[in-house]
């Protein structure tokens, strides 16, 4: 506590105010310099008065002592001056002394030297004129010295006397030498001066010391006036008196010095408590150590009687001498019961701050109540459950007026083989009960005593009687409600030890299940959506594998936990026993992840149908990818625009320029854009695969012996951003029995993995068994590598390897001569003799020799015919022109035109493929010999159908 007052202008030690106002405030009389200063100069002058008094006293009576002695002198030394006695027995004696008596007088500066004689008569005298007459006063003769003191017009005098006389003889005359006191007072107007000198610097000095003083006054008290530090000191003592806080000043060495009335009243101090040491207080031991401690101290509580203190101490260093200590005393006990009540409210608040940060890390509904379990308990309850009603679980909102079927999701604070109702367990709601009448009204339920209530009790008599015997004695039973909708019940249940459960209590179990029921409904609506993604999900991957003898293939799809995906795989047989593998990922989660799947899926079949290679397929699917974005973004384009009414040709909304295809530039609408693909096409025939992957990861090799190697294949960029850049493929030729293993990057890619530590992990899982499975290797490698909880869907295929026996190919070269047509078929035939395939021999011929025939007619050289035995007979025609035959109605008076119309009315299937020096014109015919539903029947139908072939 202080008040500095401060004068307004420049107060600096060198500026003329400055000057001035030291000046003012050494003459004024309120400034305690100024008092000073007048009283040391008044002093002064009276000593200089004084000093004056006593010096013309002192000059006074020492010219009156040495004009006495003077003029003794001055009359002894002439009486006895040599001649003086002659002189006077002269006959002239005047004669005689006047002239030495004369030169005597101005010679020792006396007034008058008189001589005369016994008779009265002067011999001498500085007036001639009295020479001869009788002296006014003669001493008398008694032969002695006389000192007399007169006064003259000039002023007092003072004469001696002195007889001169030869020895004890009779007097021959006297001598009387006299000297005015003034001329003695001369030697004092001399030491006047002086005096005055010293006078005037014991002024200056006492004036230089006042100023001095002054100045150190000034600094000591921040210029402050004397009625300013009294005003201060008022107000000073007036708050240190005034405060409802205990405040004392205590001495370096435990001395009391000072205590406020609040300190007296707190410590009931007596009256004379200032200057005693503390020890001496009657104070607590404790309280009393603390304050002769002297150390520092915040906040410390401490017993005063029957209050409650809380102590501060801190040193407090005076400007000189040792320092002591402040202390502070409040009394906490009226606070006491306000600082719970504050308590409680802030750790409420704090425990709906932790609700809003623990409850809800998932869109887990069961996860979510056990949150909200985990949160209350012990900070707001002792035990807390909570039951949701069934269709909750399964992602439904609860109809109004259903049954409602309850089912216990959490359970907190008691060991849950010891609680009536167990997580899982359904719980049905008995009216009259709590549950029920929560579930009906709305409102929550409070019952703060549940020995005096029965109504709860109906939900199981058996199991109250358990709560009870536990100790449970309050309960507070809350709905949880988002969006109008119930979605459960919260109980929270107290027992002795922690008080019975009040209003308040239940307003802060509403607010805090409020935030737990929007994290349920979120978690419920994500429940729906979840299992509608998932369902499409499924719906859209392979249900059942094609039967194909090239590979055995084993495949796993795990959706994310956080949502379903757009990863997938298929399996899709080609002709000539060939069999393309493909895993695909589209980047996102949710329905629209799943419908871009399916979307691509089917566009992948439609191009395997063309039986293009992987390069091929892969282009003209990024170019259909970049043809739906831009027609997606396209339309959503136009809906903004209509919807805002600022459509202009060649600008899309908000003023974006179109690129080339009619798109924003730089747009980032939703689409396919994102999309990876791995494709691959192994052939049995000799174990080639040819692969071309956009933006996927490469698939791992597991070689027969159990070496894992992941090939390079040219990476293209994802589905919908290749544009100019083409795309390449690899070919591997894998051993019998190798495995080839396919996936998307869910499962080697984590939030707490790189790819590279995944690719490795990958590798050691593959490496582990080199005679497994594809089923056990997938789950070998789902065991070691799948994490707690995917956040990306994990899409895994494996195939391993079959190879077609040298036994089951047949390979001629033909050339290009209709002679040699015979010759093959003939070979074509044993061939087929030697399969056991004589129930397809006739068909068999009647193809081979209509493809031989269009081959050697129409194409080029190399012309071959390969048979394949596998799961059909496969017969493959391939010529060195890329001209495709087209199936067609032939005239009734046409000559040709109808021989493949007869292969396709035989075979099972039929078809063309282009290789990179020609094509392939296959058929597939069945083993069993059995026709297609709408062949003919008999060799002689065919000759009938020649003629009686419908217009196509």
């Amino acid at each position: 506590m202080r008040r500095i007052f401060r004068r307004e202008g420049d107060d600096s030690p060198g500026s003329s105010r400055s000057r001035g106002g030291h000046v003012r405030a050494l003459l004024s009389t309120h400034s305690v310099a100024g008092q000073v200063f007048l009283l040391q100069l008044a002093l002064t002058v009276l000593l200089v008065v004084a000093a004056l008094v006593a010096l013309f006293l002192q000059s006074e009576r020492a010219g009156s002592q040495e004009a006495r002695q003077r003029s003794i002198v001055g009359a002894e030394t002439f009486a006895r001056a040599p001649g003086t006695l002659a002189a006077m027995r002269s006959a002239d004696p005047a004669a005689v002394l006047q002239p030495a008596a004369e030169a005597a007088r101005k010679a020792s500066g006396v007034d008058f030297i008189i001589a005369f004689g016994p008779d009265g008569i002067r011999w001498t005298h500085p007036d001639p004129r009295l020479i001869g007459k009788h002296v006014l006063i003669r001493p008398p003769l008694d032969g002695r010295a006389h000192t007399a003191t007169f006064t003259t017009s000039l002023g007092p005098a003072v004469s001696t006397t002195v007889p001169v006389r030869a020895g004890s003889g009779p007097i021959a005359g006297l001598v009387s030498v006299g000297i005015r006191v003034h001329q003695a007072d001369e030697w004092t107007a001399h030491q006047l001066p002086l005096l005055l000198g010293s006078a005037a610097g014991a002024l200056l000095l006492v004036t230089g010391g006042a100023a001095w003083v002054s100045q150190r006054l000034r600094r000591q008290t921040n210029g402050l006036h004397p009625a300013e530090m009294r005003e201060m000191y008022d107000h000073h003592d007036a708050v240190l008196h005034a405060v409802r806080e205990g405040v004392l000043i205590i001495s370096h060495d435990g001395m009391l010095l000072l205590a406020n009335d609040e300190a007296r009243r707190l410590l009931e101090l007596p009256a004379d408590a200032e200057r005693r040491p503390v020890a001496e207080l009657d104070l607590s031991p404790r309280l009393r150590d603390l304050l002769a401690s002297g150390r520092s101290a915040s906040d410390e509580v401490h017993l005063a009687g029957d209050r409650l203190l809380a102590v501060n101490v801190r040193p407090a260093a005076p400007r000189s001498g040792p320092a002591g200590t402040v202390v502070t005393l409040r009394d906490s006990t009226e606070l006491r019961a306000l600082a719970g009540r504050a308590g409680v409210a802030q750790e409420r608040l704090k425990l709906i701050y932790d609700a809003g940060l623990r409850i809800g890390t998932t869109l887990d509904v069961g996860r979510t109540a056990e949150e909200l379990a985990a949160v209350a308990v012990p900070r707001f309850a002792d035990v807390v459950t909570v039951e949701l009603l069934e269709p909750v679980l399964h992602g439904d909102e609860p109809a109004a007026g259903a049954d409602p079927g309850l089912r216990r999701m959490a359970v907190c604070g008691v060991p849950e083989e010891s609680a009536i109702y167990r997580v899982g367990d359904a719980i049905a709601a008995v009216p009259g009960a709590p549950m029920a009448e929560v579930l009906t009204s709305g409102r929550p339920v409070l019952l703060r005593d549940l020995r005096t209530t029965y109504e709860w009790r109906r939900q199981d008599v058996a199991g109250a009687r358990r709560v009870l015997e536990q100790g449970i004695r309050s309960l507070v039973a809350v709905p949880l409600q988002a969006r109008g909708v119930i979605l459960g019940v919260a109980n929270f249940w107290r027992s002795d030890l922690s008080g019975r459960f009040e209003a308040e209590d239940m307003a802060f179990a509403e607010e805090l299940t409020a935030r737990a029921a929007v994290a349920i409904d979120n978690a419920r609506r994500y429940t729906r959506e979840h299992t509608t993604a998932v369902t499409l999900q499924r719906s859209l991957l392979p249900q059942t594998l094609p039967e194909q003898t090239a590979l055995e293939v084993a495949h796993r799809y795990l959706p994310a936990h956080a949502g379903v995906g757009g990863d997938w795989f298929d399996v899709i047989p080609l002709p000539g026993a060939r069999v393309a593998l493909v895993v695909g990922d589209v980047v996102g989660h949710g329905l629209h992840a799943a419908a871009t799947m399916g979307r691509l899926r089917t566009a992948v079949h439609n191009f395997s149908a063309l039986d293009l290679p992987p390069d091929e397929l892969l282009s003209h699917l990024d170019e259909l990818v970049g043809h739906i974005d831009t027609d997606e973004a396209r339309a959503a384009g136009t809906d903004e625009a209509r919807a805002a009414g600022t459509e202009e040709e060649g600008v899309w909304p908000g003023g974006v320029p179109a690129d080339a295809d009619g798109g924003p530039e730089g747009a980032g609408h939703p689409g396919i854009t994102g999309a990876t693909l791995l494709y691959a096409i192994y052939d049995p025939v000799g174990g080639r695969t040819t692969l071309a992957t956009a933006g996927h990861p490469v698939p791992a090799v597991v070689a027969p012996d159990g070496a894992v190697s992941f090939p390079e294949v040219p990476v293209s960029p994802p589905l919908g951003l290749g544009g100019s850049v083409p795309v390449e493929t690899a070919e591997l030729t894998l051993r019998e029995g190798s495995r080839l293993v396919l996936y998307t990057n869910g499962l080697v890619q984590h939030r707490d993995r790189t790819l590279g530590a995944g690719l490795e992990l990958l590798r050691t899982a593959l490496a582990a068994g080199a005679d497994r499975t594809p089923e056990q290797t997938c789950a070998a490698v789902l065991d070691a590598m799948l994490p707690d909880h995917p956040s990306d869907d994990i899409a895994l295929l494996v195939a391993r390897t079959r190879l077609l026996g040298p036994g089951s190919v047949a390979d001629w070269e033909v050339p290009s001569d209709p002679a040699a047509v015979a010759p093959v078929r003939s070979a074509c035939l044993e061939r087929l003799e030697s399969w056991g395939l004589t129930a397809i021999r006739f068909t068999t011929e009647l193809i081979l020799s209509e493809l031989l025939t269009n081959a050697i007619r129409y194409g080029a050289q190399p012309i071959r015919v390969r048979l394949l035995l596998d799961r059909s007979l496969i017969c493959e025609v391939s010529d060195g022109t890329s001209a495709s035959p087209h199936l067609r109605r032939a005239a009734a008076t046409d000559e040709g035109g109808r021989g493949l119309f007869l292969v396709a009315q035989f075979a099972q299937r039929w078809g063309t493929r282009y290789t990179p020096g020609g094509k392939v014109i296959w058929t597939e015919q069945s083993l069993d010999g059995s026709r297609p539903a709408t062949g003919p029947e008999s060799a002689d139908d065919i000759l009938d159908q020649w003629d009686d072939v419908p217009e196509l």
